[in-house]
């Protein structure tokens, strides 16, 4: 827009991730307006863009809400196995509590990060999420919006899901179901 009102665009907000805005470059965006009422820009094209019509692109809302439902899918399928007597009660009982512990972690994170405080550690937010309070970490990274978009810390994030959901799988396996056992002996002697 030449001459006109000034509007806000971020760079999420073009379809064409791998392409950046350069200087006198031209840009056709639609209006929209941010969540605190300012004018900003949605669905932007740069000059030359293939605009790929009826080609549905993935939006952050709909990603956010597939992995919400991915933990509640695992919580659902933990409770499940947990009932048929598979896994004992305190190991399921841990994914809800360290969920909610992981939760209020990064609550306090993102509270400090406002305040310029003392941060809890990434590393912290990691062990947590690997001891089974993941559940409770997607959650807080939707709808608190924070660790949501810093690529390194969202692939170590993964990386703990996928071990912590490979340990699960592996005490439903007959080997891990003795370990279990195993455990609990020690823990009754």
């Amino acid at each position: 827009m030449t001459g006109g009102e000034r509007i806000f665009i971020h760079i999420s907000a073009f379809r064409n991730p791998a392409r950046r805005p350069c200087l006198d470059g031209i840009v056709t965006y639609t209006p929209a307006t941010d969540k605190k009422g300012r004018p900003c820009a949605i669905d932007a094209t740069l000059s030359g863009d293939r605009l790929n019509r009826g080609v549905k692109k993935s939006s952050p809302h709909n990603r956010s809400r597939l992995q919400i439902r991915l933990a509640a899918v695992f919580l659902a399928l933990a409770t499940v196995v947990t009932l048929l007597g598979r896994i004992p009660l305190p190991v399921f009982g841990l994914y809800p509590v360290l969920s909610l512990v992981t939760y209020f972690a990064y609550a306090l994170d993102k509270s400090a990060a406002k305040k310029g405080a003392w941060r809890t550690q990434e590393s912290t937010l990691h062990v947590l999420s690997l001891l089974g309070g993941w559940p409770g970490a997607l959650l807080a990274q939707q709808k608190l919006r924070h660790k949501s978009s810093k690529r390194e810390f969202r692939l170590v994030f993964w990386v703990t899901v996928l071990m912590n959901c490979s340990v699960f799988l592996w005490l439903l396996t007959e080997s891990g179901y003795q370990f279990v056992q195993g455990l609990a002996v020690l823990g009754n002697g």
